[in-house]
């Protein structure tokens, strides 16, 4: 296999890297050729794809995040193999946990939920920390869910409807203990 193809199927298994985790390219990679999509092979409801986690990452360090007055216990995906981890094989959350992403560039983000066999729900987020689209995310679905809008800076899960019960909508800021999204995770 030539190395220009190889290069290929590692970037769309790095593209399909699992349940919450963005799913674009980064800027300036190609995609790759016609017929060089990897298989993905089910083993019962879990899927295996070369790059893809095999198991459940440990908690990561979390922070308090408000959004609007509702507090959240959240996890922070910021290096890639987190992010790209995410919820994988993960079966619980408490209603009042989540897990930002901190995604690395402006992009119209992509989820999906391979090997999250837990339902939830996804807030698309732009640098100034705005709600821009909610999204719910069904267990072990592997079509992504993309973002309409190509300012997405980050991504807020939580368990399945809590924005709802919560009545928190698009338009809604996103904050934490140590102030705005981009002072706390971008430093600009």
């Amino acid at each position: 296999m030539n190395g220009l193809r190889l290069l290929g199927l590692l970037a769309v298994a790095l593209a399909l890297s699992g349940c919450g985790k963005p799913s674009a390219a980064a800027p300036g990679t190609a995609a790759p050729a016609t017929g060089a999509s990897p298989a993905i092979v089910a083993t019962s409801s879990f899927i295996s794809l070369p790059g893809l986690p095999t198991k459940a990452q440990p908690k990561l360090p979390a922070i308090k995040v408000w959004v609007g007055a509702e507090e959240l216990i959240t996890e922070m995906a910021i290096a890639p193999a987190q992010y790209h981890t995410g919820m994988m094989f993960r079966t619980h959350m408490a209603e009042n946990e989540a897990m930002i992403f901190v995604l690395p560039y402006e992009q119209q983000a992509s989820f999906w939920m391979a090997n999250c066999p837990y339902p939830l729900s996804v807030a698309y987020i732009n640098r100034d920390g705005i709600i821009e689209e909610i999204h719910p995310l069904e267990p072990f679905n592997t079509n992504s869910v993309v973002a309409a809008a190509a300012n997405i800076r980050f991504a807020l899960e939580t368990p399945q409807g809590w924005f709802d019960r919560h009545h928190v909508s698009t338009g809604a800021v996103v904050r934490t203990e140590r102030g705005s999204l981009k002072q706390t995770f971008l430093r600009e």
